[in-house]
């Protein structure tokens, strides 16, 4: 306990309590745990760029990753589809979901809990300027990813991330609205999966809450229980927003237990056919 007090400071506990998700600055080492995946990632960039006659600085991450990527995008957006499976895949990525004091964190925020690791549930998100098909509006995290009602998201910056790259936005406290109904809607813009969830009543609901956007640097860590409502900011600036999210879950929780642990839309199972219930046709009125 004391060696956990000390990882994880009371205040930042007691806000993860009240507020539904807190932020422990310079959590991870930017050198040690962080670079490795900024240069597995430069390595990926510079070999598509080789591949598909791109000519892009890869000599950096910072410029693999700010000016490689957008032009490799911007003569095909599909090859941004490739660098976003790949980059999921690198061996540094990998080490990093699976530290032991990952596993340490949710414990210490979930007493008693036996923590799990969501398959399909982590990645490396590259959140480009203007791109609003692939945004992440608002929602609860246990929809798209289920596993267990008693889920933490840990999520961390790979570049500095500034008021104009759309800081990822978190309603403070509404984890306390429960298990928000959600429908579907492409939102005219061909959304799919995850993407196509709305919460139902969604802006009565947030106008209960204060919301804010932590500006983060690459070593700093924001968790978010799984009811908190967030959403990714609209990216304003010129360059991504290169971020790792990985969930982790309760195997103890009693609905995760109920429903089998079963992952949601990265596992390939679709949400309404495990929870019908909490699924409506459309927006209902409050």
């Amino acid at each position: 306990m004391i060696q956990n007090e000390v990882l994880i400071p009371a205040s930042a506990k007691e806000d993860f309590i009240t507020k539904g998700y807190t932020m422990l600055p310079q959590f991870y080492d930017a050198q040690r745990d962080v670079a490795p995946i900024q240069e597995g990632i430069r390595v990926i960039l510079e070999l598509m760029c080789r591949k598909y006659n791109v000519d892009a600085p890869t000599d950096t991450s910072w410029n693999a990753m700010t000016k490689a990527y957008p032009a490799l995008i911007a003569k095909n957006r599909a090859w941004g589809g490739e660098v976003y499976d790949a980059v999921k895949q690198i061996p540094a990525f990998m080490q990093l979901v699976t530290k032991t004091v990952n596993q340490t964190v949710f414990q210490h925020m979930r007493p008693g809990s036996i923590p799990g690791i969501a398959a399909g549930g982590y990645g490396i998100r590259i959140d480009n300027p203007g791109e609003e098909k692939f945004r992440a509006q608002w929602h609860q995290e246990f929809p798209g990813q289920l596993r267990s009602l008693d889920g933490i998201v840990f999520w961390t910056p790979l570049l500095p991330v500034t008021p104009d790259m759309g800081p990822v936005q978190i309603a403070e406290g509404s984890h306390a609205e429960g298990l928000i109904p959600v429908y579907r809607d492409d939102a005219g813009l061909g959304k799919t999966g995850a993407y196509a969830l709305f919460m139902d009543n969604c802006d009565a609901r947030l106008a209960k809450y204060e919301t804010v956007a932590p500006l983060t640097q690459p070593g700093d860590l924001i968790l978010m229980d799984f009811l908190t409502m967030h959403q990714g900011g609209h990216n304003v600036s010129a360059m991504p927003r290169w971020s790792v999210q990985f969930r982790y879950f309760n195997f103890a929780d009693p609905l995760g237990t109920r429903i089998g642990w079963v992952g949601s839309f990265a596992a390939g199972v679709d949400f309404s056919k495990v929870l019908p219930e909490l699924v409506t046709d459309g927006e209902v009125e409050a």
